[in-house]
């Protein structure tokens, strides 16, 4: 206990000064005239963690969005349902959920493995009309070493609620969904069997809802690129690493200290960062990065930048030394296969094949 708590006094947190959220929000706070109500909102709603209301929200919820995005921040949403506590508090910085067998793709899941950021939405449509962002960083997690690091989690008896792996989120932000968007609805009587948790049974899962296979012959017959071998990928891997060495050798040292300071000011600037400050220490510049405000030639108010075209917002990208469970390293720079590079096919359109 603090000499200020001894005293009766009450402790002072310290002042927050990094803004919560990601830099192209803030230039469009002050492009709009939004400042002055976002920095309110930051200040009063968001939280680094779950307090007691969060916490007895997420164990009623049934179902949430999961937003994630791969390497190169292509997105991917999803739909995650069970029953009420499906949604694992383990502490109030950590969620988990269990991953149920679905169509096999691993969208998220794969998404997951490459860039850890998460973005969870709960919406409760029936009682309280409000909703729950949590937003951090996931990783997988086997179910036996999941329930031997928490011994307490049941065993659904559901066999298609049975978890395949789960899904550890360190929560970053936590914030209120405002009510004023959203409807009310209510719960009907069950109809018929229920849901058809893990089936494949093609027309309990929805069929053809879409016609999309009924159109199928017209795309064309699908012939995916043969999948590299498990040696031929991990050395590619390693010289692709070897690679990304070489060409951010010539960077190190440079610090990206903010949009806003004198370009002349940016180098020597090396005070503390927010979260969007790169935390595996590599150098910031982003020359990749399209949305990057400086290549735009834009500032805040629309007018050209006296920033140098090369200065570019702290990448978002997995870290350089990352490895995934099967110990390959997901690199910028590296195809997987199936998917060609830029200097295969040409900037315009190679992102993603």
């Amino acid at each position: 206990m603090s000499t200020s708590e001894q005293a009766g006094h009450p402790q002072i947190a310290p002042a927050r000064t990094a803004r919560p959220g990601s830099l192209g929000e803030h230039v469009l706070q002050q492009r709009t005239g939004t400042t002055e109500r976002a920095d309110r909102f930051y200040a009063e709603q968001v939280l680094d963690r779950l307090n007691t209301r969060m916490r007895n929200f997420v164990v009623r919820q049934e179902m949430f969005f999961l937003a994630t995005a791969d390497g190169y921040g292509e997105c991917d949403n999803t739909l995650r349902a069970g029953p009420p506590g499906f949604l694992h508090i383990l502490d109030d910085r950590t969620l988990a959920y269990p991953e149920y067998r679905g169509n096999g793709v691993q969208a998220s899941l794969g998404n997951i493995e490459e860039n850890p950021h998460v973005g969870v939405l709960m919406v409760d449509f029936l009682r309280d009309r409000i909703g729950l962002h949590v937003n951090g960083r996931a990783k997988l997690v086997a179910d036996d070493e999941m329930r031997r690091a928490h011994p307490g989690l049941a065993a659904d008896p559901v066999p298609g609620r049975r978890a395949r792996v789960w899904v550890e989120i360190a929560v970053e932000e936590a914030y209120v969904h405002c009510a004023k968007h959203i409807p009310h609805l209510q719960k009907v009587p069950p109809q018929g069997p229920g849901r058809a948790w893990g089936t494949d049974d093609f027309k309990r899962k929805g069929g053809d809802f879409f016609g999309a296979a009924a159109e199928a012959p017209d795309r064309g017959h699908f012939e995916p690129p043969p999948r590299a071998d498990a040696p031929t990928w991990r050395a590619e891997a390693e010289r692709a690493l070897e690679r990304a060495e070489r060409r951010g050798s010539h960077t190190r040292g440079r610090v990206f200290s903010g949009w806003f300071s004198p370009p002349d000011h940016r180098a020597a600037d090396s005070g503390p960062r927010n979260r969007h400050a790169d935390p595996h220490g590599r150098n910031a510049d982003s020359a990749e990065r399209p949305g990057n405000v400086a290549e735009r030639g834009e500032a805040v108010g629309g007018s050209p930048s006296p920033s140098p075209p090369h200065v570019g917002p702290p990448s978002r990208m997995p870290p350089t030394h990352d490895r995934g469970s099967s110990g390959v390293p997901r690199l910028p720079g590296l195809e997987p296969p199936g998917r060609t590079t830029q200097s295969e096919e040409g900037a315009a359109g190679a992102r993603r094949q």
